[in-house]
């Protein structure tokens, strides 16, 4: 997979073409759903329910006025490409450039409109050199089922379909 997929969806679309562990959280997101029209909260979310992929899922708290994201845990196969662990820091302090990034616009429509946010291609920001291509979802998480407060996110590195 070579070609560059940025895509914002609606809660109920279905995503294009990726890599199992990336559906497998997006089905898991689908089946904490409280029901319809609702996001699920972090009440929802069990880390023991999906095991195998807590390496690549990372989670952010949504902070408003202004917005901003900060991480609240991070994947052990990102903390190891990265070099360190950003665990309780905000995002725009660990990557500088952030709000210029082509990733920030996912991060405010997931935050501000609900939408899941699917990225395909070159990693946004350097992890290191043998890395070439991500795969990413951004998924809206509520606790009163409405109002993002939370994104829970899976990177893939180097996917497979």
């Amino acid at each position: 997979m070579t070609d560059d997929v940025f895509a914002l969806l609606a809660p109920d679309a279905g995503l294009p073409p990726c890599d199992k562990r990336v559906g497998d959280l997006y089905r898991y997101w689908q089946s904490i759903r409280p029901s319809p029209g609702l996001l699920p909260g972090r009440r929802n979310f069990r880390p023991t329910d999906i095991p195998r992929l807590l390496q690549w899922i990372w989670l952010v708290d949504v902070q408003r006025k202004p917005l901003r994201f900060k991480y609240r845990l991070v994947g052990t196969v990102h903390v190891d490409a990265a070099g360190s662990n950003p665990t309780g820091r905000w995002y725009d302090d660990i990557h500088p450039r952030f709000r210029q990034s082509t990733a920030y616009p996912q991060f405010v429509a997931v935050a501000e409109q609900a939408q899941v946010a699917f990225y395909r291609g070159p990693p946004v920001y350097a992890i290191d050199d043998k890395h070439k291509t991500i795969e990413r979802l951004i998924l809206p998480m509520a606790q009163n089922g409405c109002d993002v407060d939370m994104l829970l996110a899976i990177t893939v590195l180097d996917p497979t379909a």
